[in-house]
Parts: C-alpha cells; sequence; structure tokens
C-alpha cells in the first residue's frame, strides 16, 4: 500500500497539471477569467508546497536521537548530555562518515624507543562505551572545550620487539593482551566555529592538549617474549606485571598519543557532519 502522503502528492500534481492544461486551453479559446485565475491560483500553491519541501528536506536533522542538546553550558546538563551520547557514538555513525571508537582498529602502530622496537598490529581497543564521565566544560567565549573520563581499557593485537627493555633484552613475535584499569583522560580542547557550504555553523577543534593517569593497574599478557624460550618468557612478562607502572612510563606513551588522536579525529568528523544548533541550544558566539 502507498503511504497516504504520497497519494495526496501525486494526486495534486496530477490536478495540477490538468489545471496547466486547461488553463491554457481557456486562454487559446478566450473562456470565462474566473477558470484562469482559479487555475493560476492552484499552479501557484503547487509550485509553493515544492519549494516549501525542498527546503524542508535539505534541513532534515542530522544528529542521532541520542544527542541531547543542552539549553545551557552547565556542566551538569554537559555532563548528562555526554553520558547519553558516549555509548551510543562509540558504536560509529557509517552515515556520517564517522568510525567506530569501541572497538577502534589498530592496523600497524610502530613505536620506536630508546634500544627497542615494538610494532603492535592487527589489533583493537574496547571499553571506551563504558567510560564514566567525570566532568565535561564548556567556554564558548573563549574557544575551550574540557573533558574528564575515567576508563578500562582492553587492546589486544599482535607484535613483534627487538631490543632492551629496562634490564632486558626482548626478542619476540606473538600475541599480546593489556588491560588498563581506571585510567582518567583529561582533554583541553580549543574549539573554533565555521560556517560548511550550506551557511550552516559548526564546531571546529583546533587543537588540543592532555592529561593521561594510566590508573589503578595495568596487566599485560604477552606471548613469546624470548623465541623459543617460555621459561624466560614467563619470568620476564612478571617483571612486566610487578612493576606495571615504571614499563607503561617507559613505553605507553605512543600508544596513548595514538588513541586519543584517533579520538579526536573521530569527533572532528562528528562536527563536520553535525551543524552547532543540532548540538546545542546555546547561541554561537559571533566569529
Amino acid at each position: 500500500m502507498q503511504p497516504k502522503y504520497k497519494n495526496n502528492t501525486i494526486l495534486f500534481f496530477g490536478r495540477a497539471v490538468q489545471c496547466i492544461l486547461v488553463t491554457r486551453y481557456c486562454r487559446t479559446i478566450g473562456s470565462v477569467r474566473a477558470v484562469n485565475g482559479m487555475c493560476d491560483r492552484l499552479v501557484l500553491v503547487f509550485a509553493t508546497a515544492i519549494a516549501a519541501s525542498l527546503v524542508s528536506g535539505s534541513a532534515a536533522k542530522l544528529a542521532p536521537d541520542f544527542i541531547h542538546p543542552c539549553n545551557d553550558t552547565t556542566p551538569a546538563c554537559l555532563i548528562q548530555a555526554t553520558k547519553d551520547a558516549i555509548p551510543e557514538f562509540s558504536k560509529g555513525l557509517p552515515h556520517l562518515g564517522v568510525p567506530s571508537l569501541d572497538p577502534f582498529i589498530i592496523e600497524e602502530l610502530p613505536i620506536q624507543l630508546p634500544g627497542i622496537k615494538v610494532t603492535f598490529y592487527g589489533g583493537k581497543a574496547t571499553g571506551l562505551r563504558n567510560c564514566e564521565v567525570l566532568n565535561v566544560e564548556a567556554y564558548l567565549e573563549k574557544n575551550v572545550f574540557k573533558i574528564e573520563v575515567r576508563c578500562n581499557i582492553t587492546i589486544k593485537g599482535k607484535y613483534t620487539a627487538v631490543g632492551r627493555l629496562l634490564l632486558f633484552p626482548i626478542n619476540g613475535e606473538g600475541d599480546s593482551k593489556i588491560k588498563i584499569v581506571n585510567s582518567v583522560i583529561k582533554l583541553n580542547i580549543h574549539t573554533k566555529y565555521y560556517k560548511d557550504s550550506n551557511g550552516r555553523d559548526h564546531f571546529g577543534i583546533k587543537n588540543y592538549k592532555f592529561n593521561f593517569d594510566y590508573g589503578e593497574r595495568i596487566h599485560y599478557t604477552i606471548t613469546n617474549l624470548f623465541k623459543g624460550n617460555p621459561e624466560l618468557s614467563n619470568t620476564v612478562l612478571q617483571f612486566l606485571n610487578e612493576n606495571w607502572r615504571v614499563v607503561t612510563e617507559e613505553f605507553g606513551q605512543p600508544v596513548v598519543d595514538y588513541a586519543l588522536n584517533v579520538t579526536v579525529n573521530t569527533a572532528k568528523k562528528f562536527f563536520d557532519a553535525v551543524p552547532y544548533d543540532e548540538l546545542l541550544n546555546v547561541p554561537i558566539p559571533k566569529y
């Protein structure tokens, strides 16, 4: 069955076409002026309706339903809106060109540190959708946006490692799993505003700084740290877990940089796709 509105549109279009033809015929034979006027008015109404529908279609809502715009910039509202958005946003929005963040894929991540080269590949990170939102602040006039979250993140994948890590020579290749417990991430974002090709305002991100606390615990599960020597591999793995903070501070920074760069670039794609007035019910500052 055709939708009712579609049938009405087809009927209206048919009647309008009829009137156009009747109008031309009436004018040709010099018929009653009233008929001409009636048909002209109907054609005008039809044209107006079509124009309105085109405008309405071009301004269709782009923000997904889980976006709940705040009417002010109080932290309480921003925190709640962020909590509402993270679980679904992290799954990705393919129709808007926004990739998934949970999981996000690590195709290849080379890490060159003094004395050792480690490469992660074929991996993925999970856990972002369950992050706890601790604070959100927005200072629109100053182009500043701050967010603080606490997360449990798990990273799984393959690795190769050659060199020396602290006291140990490493020559390994195998599976790796890193569990980060209650890490706290603070992002300080320098924002901007701009108009798209349709004249609609958008948020933008100029740059950002961050502070990352590795949290309560990081647990490593890494196989084959020494090729062909499982006993030595287990000994080194035990050392890594007993001294997890020292180890993480030694080589964790590139992994954190990579993860936050992916996250911020994903947010940029979302802001490029969805206009400002669908994200916040607060007048945009002059820019």
